[in-house]
């Protein structure tokens, strides 16, 4: 049997909660994880008929891109597309969950995705994360060291870029005294002990860090281990805003928002002046144009983004070649990439993309 938490848990791993921004709403909106899940429809956008179309094929979980409750909502009467999706959802046990700006965020989501499609290489994070990195240190008995520290890394500690284990360790001498009340693992109750101790250093995403915890205490031999955590203030290069690579040569620009046209279902690109070839292109899916200067800093040539207001083609005209393709545009992968995802784990699973997948902006 695969549950609602199944599906959910493999999804996080691509994009976990925690990298959400905290204005969003990302995550199971509606029904419960322990539900058994017969078939998951993707879609971008939860609608009315998209709910229709879950009810119609049987499907008991609906996975979109945006959250069907982005603010908060007062009463649930059906008076609105909103309310009424919920209580459709509601009565036909229907399980709804969204991953939004946490996909924009990692790697193998809606930015480097949309990098690769457009023929980029060397791609990394336009604005790497911060307040994402954790150090952990804890002291142990030199016999036990070697367990703790491995059951660590084998809770996600001890990531450094593309090394995996990594630590730093250091010998020292570790004192205390046992209570009444102690069952001490060395020395004797109330009596002060000394015992020879390694340092264990190692770093840890902050999503992971009650797993890591979990695993040090159940391997340490100590009734009260004793550790500390430091935030850093190092940048987690595998997660954050935007991303941006580079063509493998100079490119006319016009030549490069023809490319953008045939990659993406695009009718229409806004763009300023085409004053120069491109080569390094920043990419940022949904409304980007809060880090125009964020790629004009990183180098780019151009920055392919939604959203973008009509001072910004002009202030920008002569430093960046800003190209909208629209906010629905820009994240068009998300359903695949929720697929993709299921059916890597899963692939007898029912996932299906949903013939509702549209852009609410028409072209006249």
């Amino acid at each position: 049997m695969i549950t609602v938490k199944d599906i959910v848990s493999e999804l996080e791993k691509l994009a976990p909660p925690s990298y959400q921004e905290s204005y969003d709403n990302s995550g199971l909106i509606v029904g419960h994880l322990e539900t058994e899940a017969h078939a998951a429809l993707l879609c971008f956008d939860i609608t009315e008929n998209v709910i229709d179309e879950a009810i119609e094929k049987k499907a008991n979980l609906v996975i979109s891109h945006h959250p069907v409750i982005f603010g908060g909502l007062k009463k649930i009467n059906g008076k609105n597309a909103t309310e009424r999706i919920i209580i459709k959802a509601i009565r036909n046990s229907i399980a709804l969950y969204s991953a939004h700006t946490n996909l924009d965020s990692v790697r193998g989501g809606i930015n480097t995705v949309l990098a690769e499609k457009l023929g980029l290489s060397n791609i990394k994070i336009l604005l790497p994360m911060e307040q994402a990195l954790f150090k952990i240190a804890v002291f142990v008995p030199n016999a036990h060291s070697a367990k703790v520290r491995q059951a660590m890394f084998d809770a996600g500690a001890g990531h450094i870029g593309n090394y995996d284990s990594c630590s730093y360790n250091a010998t020292g001498t570790g004192t205390f005294r046992g209570g009444e009340n102690t069952t001490p693992f060395v020395g004797k109750k109330g009596a002060l002990h000394s015992e020879p101790e390694i340092k264990i250093e190692t770093i840890a995403r902050k999503e992971n860090i009650p797993q890591v915890i979990s695993a040090m205490k159940s391997n340490h031999p100590y009734e009260e281990p004793a550790f500390d955590i430091y935030r850093l203030e190092n940048k987690y290069e595998n997660a954050g805003i935007g991303a941006i690579g580079i063509l493998p040569e100079y490119t006319e620009a016009a030549e490069f928002l023809a490319n953008i046209k045939r990659v993406l279902p695009v009718k229409v690109i806004r763009h300023n002046s085409l004053f120069k070839k491109v080569k390094t292109v920043a990419v940022c899916g949904g409304s980007g144009a809060t880090y125009i200067g964020n790629a004009i800093s990183a180098g780019a040539d151009i920055f392919v983004t939604g959203d973008c207001k009509y001072h910004q083609f002009l202030d920008f005209n002569n430093e960046i070649i800003l190209a909208d393709t629209g906010h629905f545009e820009s994240e068009y992968f998300a359903a695949e990439i929720f697929f993709n995802t299921i059916h890597k784990k899963f692939p007898n699973f029912a996932a299906d993309l949903s013939h509702g997948i549209f852009n609410p902006v028409q072209y006249f």
